[in-house]
Order: structure tokens, then C-alpha cells, then sequence
């Protein structure tokens, strides 16, 4: 039987970072390395790591990951900080990035808009460009990491964004596959937004007050 087949013991708390700069100014962020938190950002951030520590109480037996962008990160730190937990002991794992949006990354979303057309589409998923990633090379590399830590122990914190972490929630929880795109997508949920993944059934535990769905 594959990992596909059974699913990871423990809990699987999977997080969308919280607001940067790049979403303040109306630009397409995608697999940008590093777009600093905006102080709403670190606010939702703030809330996730109350409701964890509410739950979890301090000092939890948790695994931490985290995409390696500097948006994810920062929100980690602010969790941990209210966990009690090391934050120099989390894994990164590039496979938990964004979406790559190839020559549209950076771009002012009206700018793009103008030349394409819309790159938003009405359940909220970003239209890919022609010269990015696409849904289903998002499925496999989340499938794959997936795959290689699906005998992770106990429970986990997952930091991740918009895009990818429906993709992955939608992956772990078998959700319908994308009429357009080909993939499981799981349901949008604004940044700082926080849900449980336990035994493939997905829960909501907190719906952040960041922009939604993208």
C-alpha cells in the first residue's frame, strides 16, 4: 500500500503567511524570495499563533515547515514566538512555494491585466502564464514532498501561500479535481487563515482577516 493509500499519522495544521507588500500594492508575487510582512501581515500572524497556543497550549510537540520565502518565515516566527517553540529548528522545503508566475512575477496586477486579460479566476486561483508553473506541476512537487516526510511524527505546522496551500490541502484531502487546471483544489481562505488536516478531513480553525481569496 503507498503513502498515497494510508494517511500520515498526526495532525497537519497548515497556515497561509500573512499579508506583504507585494499584496498591499496590488502586485503579482508568485515564487518571490522575499516580500517582507506589512504590519497587517504580522497581525494575522499574531492571531494564528494565539489560536495554536490557545489549542496547543505552550511548547507543543509540533514539527515545524515553512516554504524558505521570507513572507513564510516571518510568519512562522511570529507563531512560535507565542508556542514557545525554536524557531531556528524549522524545516524548509522549496517545494511549499508559490506559484511561479514567470514574466508576470513582480507586476502590478492591473499592468498585467491590461496586456492579457483577467489573471484571476472567479474561485479565486491565479491564471497561469504561459512562461510559469502550472496546476499540475504544483500537485506533484506538494504530492512529492508529501511523499517524503508522510512518516513526519506526531503533529505539524505547515507555512505556506494562497495558491500552493490549495493545492496541497486539496491534494491531502483528495478534493474534486479543477475543471480547468486538472488538479485538486481545496476551497480559498483569506491570508492568516488556519485549518486542520486530520485523516484526510479537512477543518477550519481560524479564517484570517487578510485578502481572499488570492
Amino acid at each position: 500500500m503507498s503513502h498515497a493509500d494510508t494517511p500520515r499519522r498526526g495532525r497537519d495544521f497548515i497556515a497561509r503567511h500573512g499579508e506583504t507588500v507585494f499584496n498591499a500594492a496590488q502586485r503579482l508575487q508568485g515564487d518571490a524570495p522575499h516580500t517582507p510582512l506589512t504590519r497587517a501581515g504580522f497581525a494575522q500572524a499574531d492571531e494564528i499563533g494565539k489560536v495554536l497556543r490557545n489549542l496547543l497550549g505552550a511548547r507543543p510537540a509540533l514539527t515545524l515547515w515553512a516554504s524558505p520565502t521570507g513572507r513564510a518565515l516571518q510568519t512562522l516566527a511570529v507563531i512560535a514566538e507565542h508556542l514557545e517553540l525554536d524557531w531556528h529548528a524549522a524545516c524548509t522545503d522549496a517545494r511549499l512555494i508559490e506559484i511561479g508566475m514567470g514574466s508576470w512575477g513582480g507586476r502590478y496586477y492591473a499592468d498585467v491585466i491590461g496586456e492579457v486579460g483577467p489573471v484571476v479566476t472567479p474561485d479565486g486561483l491565479l491564471r497561469p502564464a504561459a512562461d510559469g508553473e502550472d496546476y499540475p506541476a504544483i500537485a506533484a512537487r506538494v504530492a512529492g514532498w508529501l511523499a517524503a516526510t508522510h512518516d513526519d511524527p506526531g503533529d505539524r505546522l505547515v507555512i505556506s501561500h494562497g495558491i500552493t496551500s490549495r493545492v496541497l490541502r486539496g491534494v491531502m484531502t483528495g478534493a474534486p479535481v479543477h475543471p480547468a487546471f486538472a488538479t485538486p483544489i481545496a476551497p480559498g481562505l483569506p491570508q492568516g487563515s488556519l485549518v486542520m488536516v486530520e485523516g484526510a478531513r479537512e477543518s477550519l480553525v481560524h479564517r484570517g482577516t487578510g485578502h481572499a481569496p488570492t
